[in-house]
């Protein structure tokens, strides 16, 4: 049966706009961690030469808490609606929020410290693994079918800045403040900004409508009982597509855009304050570019934009990380405005692709074990790894060479990927999808 969201008119505006911000939250939290990743180290672990390290490490393994939230969130929203599990995930994500900002520190507790922020890392990231998967598909069932690109990248573009929030606000109180009173006590103002800013979308999001297709769904009792099963017996191929692309998608941003700031930081290219104006400046070309990029993707297809993209992840990282190495603030702000450009992009058309693989039937599910999978591997393990690779072998290019090896395996998936704009479609008058094709 072929899925009926994205009928023009079914979603209001506002609930779609509620739906899109909200990502802000999400992003502006988990890469908060990450921006404070030499700061961190110090409240947390006690500082020294493997503290960097175990802050890495405990990002890496956090994130591997997604791929079970995203099941179990997508679990709740294939059977009970994606209203319900996007308000339980922004609860989750609240009150982890809340508990960060107010944790003791490793003069205050010892190593109990670090264990303590490693467990809550690892219940955002449960709450995150079930809240964009969950975003994305409320987006792309809302819209109307010629605009899906488009409204989609919206996610892509509030969590760019949220992003962009994490290292403005992080900037500004790691300048304003000495270094004591930052390991002291400036290090929560962060945490309890992005406290109360998911506090208010959980307030807003009690306002959205349900989406069009899981009310079509349950008008024809067509929700699966189980929707896990579903989507493993039905649409293994779907996952496998959407594992490559979120692949692609994740490396690109976690490494592309915010591991920079440690990378600049740990060759020496430039101290913590200018690494962090940097993302600033690089987000912000982001959030630009990500609207364009979806509509660009309902003007030409997705197929042709993502595999210019992937041909750009192969040629250009290595360069740009070369660059961003040579301790000018020019060059570095190229290297991080090309790369972040790179990993926005992917990002923006990756979102609405990986989501049109699956029917409206056990579509969170199936973005769970494909997309969300993929971003676990290739998303909290890649900065980590990457600085564990370049400790170890002292060749500086890693994170270039990582991003290049990741876009050469997609690149055959994304060449037999079949179009999925829905104008596309029409146009050449596609047969019947099959279960492991893409439904529109």
């Amino acid at each position: 049966m072929q899925a009926t969201s994205g009928i023009p008119g079914h979603m209001s505006r506002r609930s779609l706009a509620v739906a899109a911000l909200s990502t802000i939250v999400e992003w502006y939290d988990f890469t908060l961690y990450l921006y404070l990743a030499t700061l961190l180290p110090r409240t947390f672990f006690g500082g020294g030469a493997v503290a960097l390290g175990d802050t890495l490490a405990g990002f890496a393994l956090a994130y591997l808490m997604r791929p079970l939230g995203a099941i179990v969130f997508g679990h709740i929203g294939d059977r009970y609606g994606r209203r319900v599990t996007m308000l339980a995930s922004m609860a989750m994500m609240t009150g982890a929020m809340l508990a960060t900002a107010l944790l003791p520190t490793y003069a205050q507790v010892g190593s109990a410290a670090g264990w303590m922020l490693i467990g809550l890392r690892c219940l955002m990231a449960f709450s995150v693994g079930g809240e964009y998967t969950g975003v994305v598909a409320y987006l792309m069932e809302g819209a109307p079918s010629d605009r899906r690109g488009f409204v989609t990248s919206l996610a892509s573009a509030a969590s760019e800045i949220g992003a962009l929030l994490a290292a403005g606000v992080s900037a500004v109180t790691v300048a304003s403040m000495d270094g004591e009173s930052l390991e002291h006590w400036g290090w929560r103002i962060p945490f309890l900004v992005g406290a109360g800013l998911a506090g208010l979308i959980l307030l807003a999001r009690s306002t959205m409508e349900e989406s069009q297709d899981f009310v079509r769904q349950r008008a024809q009792g067509s929700i699966p009982r189980n929707p896990l099963r579903h989507s493993l017996r039905h649409h293994r191929v779907a996952i496998g597509r959407g594992f490559a692309i979120s692949a692609l998608g994740s490396i690109t941003y976690y490494v592309g855009i915010t591991y920079v700031p440690s990378f600049v930081t740990s060759v020496g290219a430039m101290g913590e304050g200018r690494a962090l104006w940097l993302s600033t400046l690089a987000a912000l070309v982001v959030v630009g570019i990500t609207p364009l990029v979806g509509m660009l993707a309902d003007r030409v297809g997705r197929r042709p934009v993502l595999l210019f993209l992937a041909g750009g992840s192969v040629l250009l990282p290595m360069a740009m990380f070369l660059l961003m190495m040579q301790g000018t603030v020019g060059m570095a702000l190229a290297g991080a405005v090309v790369l972040a450009c790179l990993g926005g992009a992917v990002s923006a058309v990756g979102a609405v692709t990986t989501a049109e693989q699956f029917p409206g039937e056990g579509r969170l599910s199936g973005l769970a074990f494909g997309a969300t999978m993929a971003t676990a591997l290739f998303g909290g393990l890649t900065p980590w790894l990457a600085h564990m690779l370049i400790e170890q072998t002292g060749w500086a290019l890693v994170p270039g060479a990582m991003i290049a090896l990741v876009g050469l395996c997609v690149l055959p998936v994304l060449w037999a990927l079949p179009e999925t704009a829905p104008p596309i479609l029409r146009s050449r008058k596609t047969a019947d999808p099959s279960p492991d094709r893409p439904f529109s």
